[in-house]
């Protein structure tokens, strides 16, 4: 089922708290610019597949990541798209704009989509941190 585009900001707002829906907006292009750039295959097809169509296309995209960045580092490519943003405001906002994804997802989307990135992304999507065992 695919969120309408009005459903997904609004939670992202909520989540967010943000001040209007040009604030949210902006967060949700750059965060899903900046994920769509390290997914690829079906696993991407089926995430921007499951979001308004204005973010699925911003989703499928990007070009690719040179590298896949660990999440400190995606944290600081998104605070330098986001004017005005510091690390602490853009963790901020990629926590709001993910843990939506990931609850639109589903569990089983976001286990495939987790394994294409580095390990310490779960926390981005509001999800436990692995553990080695």
């Amino acid at each position: 089922m695919v969120v309408r585009f009005e459903s997904f900001l609004e939670q992202v707002i909520d989540r967010g708290e943000y001040r209007d829906r040009h604030e949210a907006d902006r967060a949700a292009r750059v965060v899903l610019a900046l994920l769509g750039a390290h997914l690829v295959g079906q696993v991407r097809a089926r995430l921007a597949a499951s979001l308004p169509e204005t973010y699925t296309l911003i989703l499928l995209n990007p070009l690719p990541a040179a590298e896949p960045l660990d999440a400190e580092r995606f944290v600081r490519a998104t605070a330098a798209w986001i004017e005005g943003a510091t690390e602490a405001t853009a963790l901020w906002d990629i926590g709001a704009v993910l843990s939506v994804v990931a609850d639109i997802a589903g569990p089983r989307l976001m286990e495939h989509v987790l394994m294409q990135l580095p390990p310490d992304w779960p926390p981005l999507f509001g999800q436990p941190a692995h553990t080695e065992d």
